[in-house]
């Protein structure tokens, strides 16, 4: 049985991979702080005979010690996440990321625990050159911008883990994850489609920022989870980055008025300015598009789930049980 830790284990993704990685057999330990993951992400797993959590912060260094020298392996996805959260907290954001990532990796190095790191699409920043390849050159924009403060944190955060396999041989695999969507997304930190669904059901005006013309790709989180595991049984995988994500594009105006349709809802879908919506200046990404080819023939892993079928399981995930 592998034994596995999991930080930021009751977020989002990371709830998810938690039961994933149970139902194949392992067993599971989380550590989240809580101040963006939540209790109840994970309380039905409580009671399973593998599974245990800790609520604590990955930067405290004793604790972390202790739990990465139980496991075997390392899931790293504990992060400052949302677009909201790196505008308003821009001091948590790199203290979180690139420090918590700093004690996750020196404590791995200390018992020789095989990470697997959470990274972003951000990461490719202004990039023109779609779809995004893990080899592409990347376009940050200016240091004055914080919204540009996370993929430079995680940026880092990759640097920090193919350094410490390169230098030390600590077998480390790096995730760009590009907008991983599903039940138990919460839209509180920025996130788009849980927002467009919550607004919908309500009969609210849906809001899309600026023009509505810049286009995402949806992957749905069982298929993300799945991604994730198979990179952490690959031996192939290790000293390597890989894109996560669905290759089908969809421009956010069309993704407002899909949720409405499939809601059968009647708000209005509004444009709100960027400088209303996040701070005077933000910079955006026109496209975001992976290319997967990369993980397809290192694992054998494409993404199955249709956008209109996440969308669903998400209004499903919303609407009030009778």
């Amino acid at each position: 049985m592998t034994h596995v830790l999991i930080t930021g284990g009751a977020g989002f993704i990371g709830s998810h991979l938690a039961e994933k990685l149970l139902a194949q057999g392992d067993q599971v330990t989380i550590v989240d702080n809580l101040s963006t993951g939540r209790f109840e992400n994970i309380a039905h797993l409580t009671e399973h005979p593998h599974f245990r959590f800790a609520i604590e912060d990955i930067r405290h260094a004793a604790v972390m010690d202790r739990l990465v020298s139980e496991c075997d392996v390392v899931y790293h996805l504990a992060a400052a996440v949302g677009v909201f959260a790196i505008v308003n907290s821009p001091i948590d954001t790199l203290e979180v990321n690139v420090g918590g990532t700093e004690v996750v990796l020196k404590t791995a190095r200390r018992y020789r625990k095989k990470v697997l790191i959470a990274s972003t699409s951000e990461v490719y920043g202004k990039g023109v050159r779609v779809p995004f390849r893990e080899d592409d050159d990347r376009i940050l924009g200016p240091t004055t911008k914080s919204r540009w403060s996370y993929a430079a944190s995680k940026e880092l955060d990759e640097f920090l883990g193919l350094a410490y396999h390169k230098a030390v041989n600590l077998p480390v695999v790096i995730f760009r994850l590009f907008n991983t969507v599903g039940p138990r997304q919460v839209g509180n930190y920025g996130m788009v489609l849980p927002r467009f669904v919550q607004w919908a059901l309500a009969g609210e005006p849906i809001q899309i920022y600026g023009d509505g013309q810049q286009s995402r790709c949806f992957a749905n989180v069982y298929d993300v989870v799945d991604a994730i595991a198979r990179l952490g049984s690959s031996k192939t995988a290790i000293g390597q980055v890989f894109n996560i994500g669905n290759n089908e594009e969809v421009t956010i105006s069309e993704l407002a008025h899909r949720v409405k349709e499939r809601i059968q809802s009647p708000s209005d879908v509004v444009s709100v300015p960027y400088e209303k919506a996040y701070e005077v200046g933000f910079e955006d990404m026109r496209r975001r598009v992976p290319d997967i080819a990369k993980i397809k023939a290192a694992v054998g892993w494409q993404p199955t789930t249709p956008l209109d079928e996440t969308i669903d399981q998400i209004i499903a995930y919303y609407t009030p049980a009778d």
